[in-house]
């Protein structure tokens, strides 16, 4: 038995490698939207099968206890199914419609927990991941003069929808390879990439760069790191710069935490800072501003879209939601209800049960992370990559993104491994790049 655990790692190695390599091609052909969750399930089982033959394993390659925040997920993705069958019973949505939103947990909410499941029961290591995404990174360096050259020569914005999309999913731009957008009321192109739309593509983005940052060799490293930015300008993702901005520097303060020039510099500039607190206000507030006025229209629906989701949610389905979107009005042109952010979608669709499902397990989340960030570069990783869940969780709906983010939750399984991925780094042996 102990020799099939080599195995079990190659071939978790290869699934997860090989799904990212394909990302070009699983695109042109409509298959990214299905690759995703087919994986997830995939390593889910095969993490199952770990646990399941752990007592005839030997000690060492027996996989460790689940700790109590990836129980968390688990159990909060389970309730989030609870939440969705007592919402279509309350609305009599009908078998129909249940079956179809249960697909669409599975897809969706339910790789929440399984991919992070996965990393920690599966010897997939971090390395795998980053040079997995630095070698796409290659690949969208090497299309990217197509989609730059498409508008300005002609080519439709749109290439095709895959047949596909009759197997189910949101809406057609999941299946569509779109070379490029205009932007309503400035008539710039945008690009999307692989991504149903481009801030999306913004947070696949952060993901990448997070992740290209791990890679030993500069080559990759370099290749992945341009890739990455050259998506999130392209992107014009707001979010995605600013996330990158706050991210990297807090991941990195997590790891001083427990150094004593931490604290001096932070009671330093608490006491600078409160000598300037009204200048600071100041700033805040025009960075404010100025991030809603750089796309005036996108900022105005989504805040539309959150007012009529919060008064619908108490007013109508306080509990358990809706069961479903709703397409909403010409004021916020007829977008559905609650997206462009996870949390109002949740209270609009599955109540204030749904939200709690998904708050609990994320915020022991990053709770646990914080912890591993402070041992290792591995922990700073799954720390940064809860960072990166949890401020887009304001800007878009997480569960339909997970086909195309679920990098960044095997990473957060990873990190919170015990063992090496835990074991505290002295401070000469950390990459200049980390």
């Amino acid at each position: 038995m102990a020799a099939a655990t080599p195995s079990r790692a190659h071939v978790a190695e290869r699934l997860t490698a090989g799904t990212i390599g394909a990302t070009w091609i699983l695109w042109i052909t409509g298959g990214l939207y299905f690759a995703g969750p087919v994986l997830g399930w995939a390593l889910a089982l095969l993490a199952v099968r770990a646990w399941y033959l752990a007592p005839v394993l030997p000690e060492a390659e027996r996989p460790a206890h689940l700790p109590r925040s990836l129980w968390a997920w688990l159990i909060g993705m389970a309730v989030m199914l609870v939440v969705l069958l007592i919402g279509h019973a309350d609305f009599g949505l009908g078998t129909a419609q249940t079956i179809k939103s249960a697909v669409g947990w599975a897809k969706g909410w339910a790789l929440l927990a399984l991919f992070p499941f996965a990393g920690f029961a599966l010897p997939i290591r971090v390395e795998t991941l980053s040079r997995a995404v630095c070698k796409l990174g290659l690949q969208t360096l090497i299309l990217l003069p197509l989609f730059l050259a498409a508008p300005f020569v002609g080519l439709p914005q749109k290439l095709w929808v895959s047949p596909l999309a009759v197997l189910g999913g949101s809406g057609d731009e999941y299946f569509a390879a779109i070379l490029y957008t205009i932007e309503p009321g400035v008539g710039t192109a945008r690009w999307q990439f692989f991504a149903p739309w481009s801030p999306a593509a913004g947070m696949v983005a952060v993901i990448h760069f997070l992740l290209a940052r791990m890679e030993p060799d500069a080559k990759w490293r370099w290749t992945g790191y341009t890739a990455s930015i050259l998506v999130a300008l392209l992107s014009q993702s707001r979010l995605a710069l600013n996330a990158l901005a706050v991210i990297m520097p807090l991941a990195w303060l997590a790891g001083k935490v427990r150094g004593p020039a931490l604290w001096l510099s932070t009671a330093a500039l608490v006491l600078i800072g409160s000598w300037f607190s009204p200048q600071l206000q100041a700033l805040v507030d025009k960075m404010s501003s100025d991030f809603s006025s750089a796309r005036a229209d996108s900022s105005r629906v989504r805040a539309a879209l959150g007012r009529i989701a919060v008064q619908r949610w108490q007013s109508e389905a306080y509990w358990f939601g809706h069961g479903i979107v709703e397409r909403g009005p010409h004021m916020v042109e007829y977008m559905p209800i609650g997206s462009h952010h996870t949390w109002y979608g949740l209270l609009f669709v599955k109540g204030l049960a749904g939200a709690m499902a998904l708050a609990v397990p994320m915020m022991w989340m990053l709770v646990a992370t914080f912890r591993a960030a402070m041992d290792s570069k591995v922990g700073r990783l799954g720390f940064a990559m809860a960072l990166t869940y949890w401020l887009y969780s304001f800007g878009e709906n997480l569960e339909v993104l997970t086909y195309i983010a679920w990098p960044a939750l095997l990473a957060i399984g990873i990190a919170l491994k015990p063992g090496p991925a835990r074991a505290p780094e002295p401070p000469d042996t950390e990459p200049a790049a980390g």
